[in-house]
């Protein structure tokens, strides 16, 4: 099984310490993962039909997802609707993310990624810094996620 962990994470880091828990909890369960930041790269939806699942995360920017997450949004759309990539869509998927207080991104991240597939588990926040019980729960959802492929 091939998991993508696709996430945005710069200033803090606090994204990326869920997204290394979510792919530990992956690999535990048997996952090939391979992270893939936004902040660094656009990332090329047109490898996307090579993975089984994927976990999302992203940091709210005044309660929304971050920009390199929403160009995936945008550029999976076009392979969907406009090329009909065959594998874009049917996958299950996981969500998590980061905020300084809002929250909102939760309900923005949920209705987005409908399109990819079959969300798996809850959403899993982090307000500011992740402490150890919320990169168990990220951990525990990347193996979440691991087990809805096996079904």
């Amino acid at each position: 099984m091939k998991a993508l962990v696709l996430y945005h994470s710069q200033e803090h880091g606090n994204t990326k310490k869920m997204a290394e828990a979510v792919a530990e909890g992956l690999k535990e369960a048997g996952c090939k993962v391979v992270p893939f930041n936004t902040n660094e790269d656009r990332f090329d939806v047109s490898t996307f039909p090579h993975f089984d699942c994927v976990a999302f995360g992203s940091p709210e920017y005044f309660g929304y997802i971050a920009g390199g997450l929403k160009m995936f949004v945008d550029d999976h759309y076009v392979h969907d609707v406009h090329k009909k990539t065959e594998g874009i869509k049917g996958k299950p998927y996981a969500l998590f993310y980061s905020h300084g207080g809002g929250g909102r991104v939760k309900s923005v991240m949920t209705n987005l990624f409908k399109r990819v597939g079959t969300q798996v588990g809850e959403p899993v926040g982090s307000h500011g810094a992740p402490n150890p019980q919320i990169l168990a729960k990220c951990k525990g959802l990347g193996k979440e996620l691991a087990a809805a492929v096996k079904k």
